[in-house]
């Protein structure tokens, strides 16, 4: 007889990982050899991960996801990884990324902070050291984001990228991140970002008042299929919908906020004459 390891999916994060792992390939009767074969690596390898020898990789995550029809389910492995490898994300968050690095539309509305696919590593570091110095993250949760966040805009640049839509309200321009040096730098960076054929870049201006559509971050990304997914956090939690009835209202307001937002010629300008005040 096999002599089978007993698993406690209680020891760590790696071990969940494992152990859902095994509980899955044996609900289909498949032994450690056939998912081997499906996912490009040795049984032995998957033994592996199962036992918490060894720690899933992403691309492992992906190819696991194929392999057993789970890609972009709330029971993804990618989806886990992510949780796994960035505990100290928003819950929702992780799952929203798996999202976006399949999106062919992003919509963003932003308040305070420049959007995070528009950061420079500069700025997004100095938010990250913020956190760090109110000890509401260890330094190796700040490096984390840090590297978790040039991840995603990683994912933006490939053969067919996506059409990103962004709106910031006037406060992300006005937030003083970093010194002025990390400022200069990160408004050239909304310019250049600007100037791509697939960008869209917006300023809702404070004129705008009580008209504006939203008073949190907004994120909508259109999937291939035409589906939306909606994202809205708040200061303690994130949240992932695909409900149509919630999804179309989200995304008719967003249509509300872009309509009476500046123009991107006359946001460039904003952005422009801010750069040009900068000592």
């Amino acid at each position: 007889m096999v002599n089978i390891k007993e698993l406690n999916p209680n020891a760590s994060p790696q071990a969940a990982y494992g152990a859902r792992l095994r509980r899955v390939r044996e609900a289909r009767g498949w032994i450690q050899d056939h998912i081997a074969t499906m996912v490009g690596c040795t049984g032995r390898h998957i033994s592996a991960i199962e036992t918490g020898r060894k720690s899933a990789t992403l691309p492992f995550s992906r190819k696991l996801d194929a392999a057993l029809e789970l890609v972009g389910t709330p029971e993804s492995f990618e989806r886990e990884w992510r949780e796994m490898k960035h505990g100290s994300l928003l819950e929702g968050f992780p799952e929203y990324v798996g999202y976006e690095a399949r999106a062919v539309e992003i919509r963003l509305f932003e308040i305070g902070l420049i959007p995070g696919l528009m950061q420079t590593p500069e700025y997004a570091r100095a938010i990250a050291n913020g956190d760090l110095q109110r000890g509401s993250i260890t330094p190796e949760q700040a490096d984390e984001r840090v590297s978790f966040l040039l991840e995603r805009q990683a994912t933006l640049v490939r053969p067919r990228p996506p059409m990103v839509f962004v709106v910031m309200d006037e406060s992300c321009l006005l937030q003083a991140v970093g010194g002025p040096k990390v400022m200069n730098t990160q408004l050239q960076r909304l310019e250049e970002l600007a100037a791509l054929p697939n960008w869209f870049v917006h300023v809702s201006p404070f004129e705008l008042g009580a008209r504006r559509a939203f008073n949190l971050p907004v994120n909508l990304l259109t999937l291939s299929d035409r589906s939306v997914v909606a994202y809205a956090e708040s200061q303690a939690q994130g949240h992932v919908d695909r409900e149509p009835s919630f999804v179309v209202h989200m995304l008719t307001a967003y249509h509300q906020l872009h309509g009476e937002a500046l123009s991107q010629a006359a946001s460039l300008a904003k952005i422009s004459q801010l750069r040009k005040g900068i000592p």
